[in-house]
């Protein structure tokens, strides 16, 4: 739960990240929920998450093997909130098929940010921990 009293849950059977305020039963989605699938509006074993400050959502997408982020949208540089069903999300690092190379994952799990922005995904069948600059 984060300080404005939100819960984020991954949830592996219906491919979705809901985000949950404090009493609420139903939650909204913020990532996902549209069947499991390669395609950036899909999600395939969503299996950690992070939430930064601005409630940007980033997921590591395991059978996908990459990292995504779901984002608020936006309109005239205001911050909405979110809609019921998110649209679709970027790849931000991965996304370049299953593998063993500096810019593939062989099912990327837990992830986290330091206090430079950097994102460290431990990538956990080719048992190592990435570091991303993430602008």
């Amino acid at each position: 739960m984060n300080d404005q009293r939100y819960l984020y849950v991954s949830d592996n059977a219906k491919q979705e990240v809901r985000r949950y305020q404090w009493g609420d039963k139903n939650g909204i989605i913020v990532a996902g929920g549209n069947g499991q699938g390669k395609h950036l509006n899909q999600l395939s074993v969503p299996t950690c998450l992070f939430v930064d400050s601005e409630q940007n959502v980033y997921m590591s997408d395991n059978w996908n093997h990459h990292v995504m982020k779901w984002a608020k949208a936006t309109s005239n540089n205001r911050v909405m909130r979110w809609p019921q069903g998110a649209k679709q999300g970027t790849v931000v690092v991965g996304g370049n098929s299953q593998g063993a190379e500096a810019n593939q994952f062989n099912g990327p799990r837990g992830l986290s940010f330091d206090r430079h922005d950097n994102l460290y995904v431990s990538d956990s069948n080719n048992h190592r921990v990435q570091r991303f600059s993430i602008e």
